[in-house]
């Protein structure tokens, strides 16, 4: 009862600290011609409520996708399609078909960050709460810690928050999955994993560790036996979840490759701002995108991606055990931001969230301890110093730069971990 009351607590705390950022302003506000994620979030709402569903990834005259078009799958169409059907409920004009461009008000400020909020309490908090309080090791003292650090993490709140998107509701999801896993429920947990893949693509940064750990499970369990018959549930419960999700576009093959393809703008090149990832940072001794063509820009960060997750895939499948489990998403999650192609700078939420749970270490607080202070310096500077006229982007590369070093020791350190440290905290069973 005890810890329930201190979790209920850290809820309050983490709603409160939620709604405090809403109250402020965003970027782009009143900024045309894009104004900000707000307006892009809104735009689905117009696009998914007024046009037919074969034009939501298609470039037309009521769909400039130039203009914040679509390019999440399907079921975040369909997230914003709802969200859509209650705005037009509560004032049609905030989704007028090309009337709506740049709408912004107060009383629709407010619903876009109800909407936000709402995602949070019923898909990603429960998770959070069921996985520290039941899965998560330690004492009842450690549980509450990390369930506080994680429901307070500014990463997540500023991004989801402060500029209306819904990162928690793919994360909540993937988090499900991964409570059905370690609860042994395989097919449930399968089932939220293909939900939070079909809502963003940036969760195939999980998708490695899914399926080595469930495809090893079923070779431990004999693939001529039981092994075999989970195998077949497990991949009928996928392809049926996808189905669904992407029922719309699977009847005609251009529909397909369309929604594909605004997924995977490969066209792009390597990267486009500046991230903490090897290539954005290699680029500046280097200058990567311009000496290679797309093409090679993409098959050297699939090879290179592919060798920094490939020693936890092959831990996992050899030894599916929930404790390798944990760590080959965070392996896999820190290899993809670091090598993958086109990658935006807030899918180290994928890493850092489930980071936080982990015991700590003297390598972690050291790792913490330099990553605050030289990005607090770095801030400072950020403020007081004016950069030189030839470098006008100095501080903010050499945050990236800085940040990209930090993620690569945490990259080795927990494949040192899932290699070498015996599972002495698993005590999950394969059934």
């Amino acid at each position: 009862m005890e810890t329930w009351a201190v979790a209920s607590i850290c809820v309050l705390l983490g709603l409160t600290a939620r709604w405090t950022v809403s109250l402020n302003s965003y970027s782009g506000a009143s900024k045309a011609p894009m104004f900000g994620d707000y307006e892009a979030q809104r735009h689905w709402q117009e696009v998914t409520f007024n046009l037919p569903v074969r034009q939501w990834y298609f470039n037309t005259t009521d769909n400039d996708l130039k203009y914040w078009g679509l390019d999440y799958p399907p079921l975040t169409a369909f997230h914003s399609l709802l969200c859509a059907h209650i705005a037009n409920l509560i004032n049609p004009d905030w989704i007028e078909l090309h009337k709506s461009r740049g709408y912004e008000s107060p009383a629709h400020k407010f619903f876009m960050r109800a909407t936000v909020i709402f995602a949070d309490v019923l898909i990603y908090i429960p998770a959070v709460v069921v996985y520290c309080l039941y899965l998560a090791q330690g004492s009842s003292k450690t549980k509450s810690s990390a369930l506080l650090c994680i429901l307070l993490y500014p990463g997540l709140i500023l991004i989801d928050n402060g500029h209306f998107q819904y990162n928690s509701v793919s994360l909540g999801l993937a988090l499900w999955g991964v409570l059905g896993l370690g609860c042994g429920h395989d097919l449930l947990g399968s089932l939220a994993f293909t939900l939070a893949l079909s809502y963003k693509q940036m969760e195939l940064y999980h998708a490695l560790p899914f399926f080595w750990y469930l495809l090893g499970k079923c070779g431990k369990l004999g693939l001529t036996g039981k092994g075999l018959i989970l195998l077949v549930k497990i991949s009928l419960t996928v392809l049926v979840s996808f189905a669904l999700c992407w029922l719309p576009f699977l009847f005609d093959p251009q529909q397909t490759l369309q929604v594909i393809h605004r997924l995977f703008p490969m066209a792009r090149g390597l990267f486009e701002d500046k991230v903490a990832n090897v290539w954005c940072s290699l680029n500046i001794l280097v200058k990567i995108k311009t000496l290679l063509s797309v093409d090679t820009q993409i098959y050297l960060s699939f090879g290179t991606t592919l060798l920094a997750v490939l020693p936890s895939s092959i831990k996992l499948l050899m030894k599916p055990t929930f404790w390798q489990f944990r760590l080959a998403l965070m392996n896999s999650s820190l290899a993809f931001f670091l090598f993958s192609f086109q990658v935006h700078e807030k899918s180290i939420l994928l890493a850092i969230w489930r980071g936080l749970t982990f015991r700590n270490t003297l390598f972690i607080f050291l790792q913490f301890a330099l990553s605050v202070l030289t990005m607090a310096g770095l801030s400072f500077m950020s403020a007081a110093l004016e950069p030189p006229a030839k470098l006008p982007d100095l501080f903010p590369v050499l945050v990236s730069a800085c940040a990209c070093v930090h993620f690569l020791g945490f990259l080795l350190y927990f494949n040192l971990v899932q290699l070498t440290e015996s599972p002495r905290s698993d005590k999950k069973k394969i059934n």
